[in-house]
């Protein structure tokens, strides 16, 4: 099946909303493993304004699973990561200012960058993923950065798949399909929900693993955390 990595972000947002440590964030890391994801993801922003960088550090030790940190490429980051060494690093063109990541990699005009940054990590055994959107000059690039993996921006999709589930997937199947022809495996993230996760998953049968944190999160606090992780994987059964 598709790996669930839960994002979160949103729980250490509550949190810093009133200061203090409630809800607990460490705790919640602990939650979500237990109940069964297969994964952790953090978003760490130069504002700190949800999940902070000691959070980042705190965090490592008590991952079972595994660790995703997402986040602009910056010396920060960077230096963050190296240090951390988590199993998976996303890089995301979001500049400080953004509220959420919204767009994917250029990956012509950042060829340079990324081959840099990415050779950093890889060199300190981190697997990497770039955000991308389904243009496919920037997957046919994305290879050349000696990324392991990109993740599809999926909120167009989310956005769409309303109105035309049909035509929401077809440039992400036409995208997915041109990454596995060239060795990128793939995974996926931004507004999936358990209203949109399983047509997504059957349709992109290449799917590796889905970071989910906004809906997921907003989905507990009707159905309670556990019950909502067992939902989304019940979705993620290829």
């Amino acid at each position: 099946m598709t790996k669930l990595s839960v994002n979160i972000n949103k729980i250490a947002t509550i949190r810093n909303s009133r200061g203090g440590n409630m809800p607990n964030v460490l705790k919640a890391a602990v939650d979500v493993q237990q109940f069964g994801a297969e994964g952790v993801t953090v978003h760490p922003r130069p504002d700190e304004r949800h999940i902070r960088y000691q959070d980042v550090n705190d965090i490592r030790p008590i991952i079972t699973t595994e660790f995703n940190i997402e986040g602009y490429p910056s010396k920060e980051f960077i230096d963050l990561v190296l240090s951390v060494r988590p199993h998976q690093v996303t890089l995301v063109p979001d500049p400080p200012e953004a509220l959420t990541s919204n767009a994917g990699w250029d990956t012509i005009n950042n060829m340079g960058f990324l081959q840099d940054v990415i050779g950093q990590f890889s060199e300190a055994g981190v697997r990497t993923s770039i955000f991308i959107d389904t243009d496919l000059e920037n997957i046919s690039n994305a290879v050349k950065t000696n990324t392991d993996r990109i993740e599809f921006y999926t909120e167009p999709y989310a956005t769409n798949y309303r109105k035309d589930k049909e035509a929401a997937i077809a440039p992400f199947v036409e995208a997915a399909n041109l990454a596995n022809k060239i060795g990128l495996k793939i995974n996926a993230g931004h507004d999936l929900s358990l209203e949109n996760l399983k047509y997504f998953n059957e349709k992109i049968p290449f799917l590796k693993e889905v970071s989910i944190g906004h809906a997921l999160i907003c989905d507990a606090l009707y159905y309670g955390l556990e019950r909502t992780i067992h939902m989304y994987k019940e979705l993620l059964v290829k």
